[in-house]
């Protein structure tokens, strides 16, 4: 399992779309914990690119705080699971609450 947090700042940018860097996060074989955490640039905001983009790298997961019904459409067509709603805050946390089962989502926002 490969998780992508869409990160600004060292946090979660609640904008999927607009983030400065991804963190991947690489879980080990178990999935219960994490093995490595990587940032990446994200590449310059394209509609539709970054499905394709984050599979290439090997994304399985996404965790995301807002995102837009076209994005998850094309995330599934990928096979990437997006889960929405997830409070700002460093990424290896919310990736280790994941993984825990006691991560806690809200409303996602996103009208677009």
């Amino acid at each position: 399992m490969r998780i992508a947090i869409p990160v600004s700042n060292g946090v979660l940018c609640e904008h999927f779309g607009h983030c400065e860097k991804f963190a991947v996060i690489e879980v080990d074989a178990s999935g219960d914990s994490i093995r490595s955490t990587a940032e990446v640039e994200a590449p310059e905001h394209q509609p539709g690119l970054l499905p394709g983009w984050l599979k290439e790298r090997g994304v399985t997961h996404v965790i995301a705080g807002n995102m837009g019904s076209r994005a998850r459409t094309l995330f599934e067509e990928v096979s990437i699971d997006v889960l929405t709603g997830a409070e700002p805050g460093p990424a290896e946390a919310i990736a280790s609450r994941y993984l825990a089962g006691t991560l806690t989502t809200g409303r996602n926002t996103c009208d677009h």
